[in-house]
């Protein structure tokens, strides 16, 4: 699992995340990772049924070769130097 250090926070924030901490019964640190989860849980999974159907709407398109769109655009500039 990894560590994160906040550094820079305003004492009126902490102040609130030591009081909310309260109001849950958990330490600051424990109320500092549910408010991240929730935050960012959510926008994951979000992010993720987002690309999923991106992915269908996409899927029955016929796709073009990138490479033959970069090979065409090197040697339209080579053309024009």
């Amino acid at each position: 699992m990894g560590q994160l250090t906040v550094r820079g926070v305003n004492e009126r924030i902490v102040a609130a995340l030591k009081l909310r901490a309260a109001k849950h019964r958990r330490s600051a640190e424990a109320e500092h990772r549910a408010i991240l989860e929730t935050v960012l849980g959510e926008s994951t999974q979000d992010f993720w049924k987002a690309a999923a159907a991106l992915r269908a709407e996409l899927s029955s398109r016929q796709h073009s070769d990138s490479g033959e769109i970069v090979r065409a655009e090197r040697d339209r500039r080579h053309r024009g130097s």
